[in-house]
């Protein structure tokens, strides 16, 4: 993957080979520029690598168009930021809602309910995103990312705005979700606590793998 800078062209991920597994926990570990966040955005169409070929569960993703890329995205992948990303003018719940309205899903808000209450919201529905402590905010993004129960659960630092004891409850959360749906999760992390809980953590630097091992 290599991106134009100041004239020039800067090589974010250089020959980086990866195959995950389905219903795989992997953890990204590596320093700031190492190509950790590219990685993901790759993975979920989000960027398009100048070489190279990306496949999610059969799907080549860098052969869809737009419309395509769109309906693989809202079918097949769940995005958790590190900054959550929340509609603020909306409440806890109608920002859950957002993907399922968007898929045409029947009930899109008693569904969204149904998803905060699995997250540990089930009172905070009709809060908005100022009214929620930074950990209640990830809850209800992580409710978010699971509504259309996703295959693929994409995190980039889920807990980089939170504090240690409130970032290992989003971690709990985010593996028993995992679990219970049987889905994939690739998160990238600078935590390495959080890496080790992972089946298995993968270290980027200068934008190639310096080594992947099983925990």
């Amino acid at each position: 993957m290599r991106l134009p800078s100041g004239g020039r062209l800067v090589t974010i991920l250089d020959g980086v080979s990866l195959e995950v597994a389905a219903g795989e926990v992997v953890a990204v570990t590596g320093p700031s520029g190492s190509g950790k966040s590219t990685l993901l955005g790759l993975i979920a169409g989000l960027d398009t690598p100048s070489a190279g070929s990306i496949a999610v569960g059969g799907v080549e993703v860098t052969g869809l168009g737009e419309t395509e890329l769109a309906r693989f995205r809202r079918r097949t992948i769940g995005f958790v930021f590190q900054s959550y990303h929340l509609i603020p003018t909306l409440t806890a719940a109608e920002n859950v809602a957002v993907p399922l309205e968007l898929a045409g899903a029947p009930g899109p808000l008693a569904a969204a309910r149904l998803r905060l209450a699995e997250v540990g919201l089930a009172e905070r529905g009709h809060h908005y995103p100022a009214q929620l402590s930074g950990g209640e905010q990830q809850r209800v993004a992580i409710a978010r990312a699971v509504a259309l129960a996703p295959p693929l659960l994409l995190a980039d630092e889920p807990t980089g705005n939170l504090d240690s004891a409130t970032g290992a409850q989003i971690v709990d959360l985010l593996l028993a979700l995992n679990r219970e749906r049987g889905s994939t999760l690739v998160l990238v992390t600078h935590d390495a606590a959080l890496a080790s809980r992972a089946d298995r953590a993968i270290a980027l630097r200068d934008g190639r793998v310096v080594n992947g091992h099983h925990a």
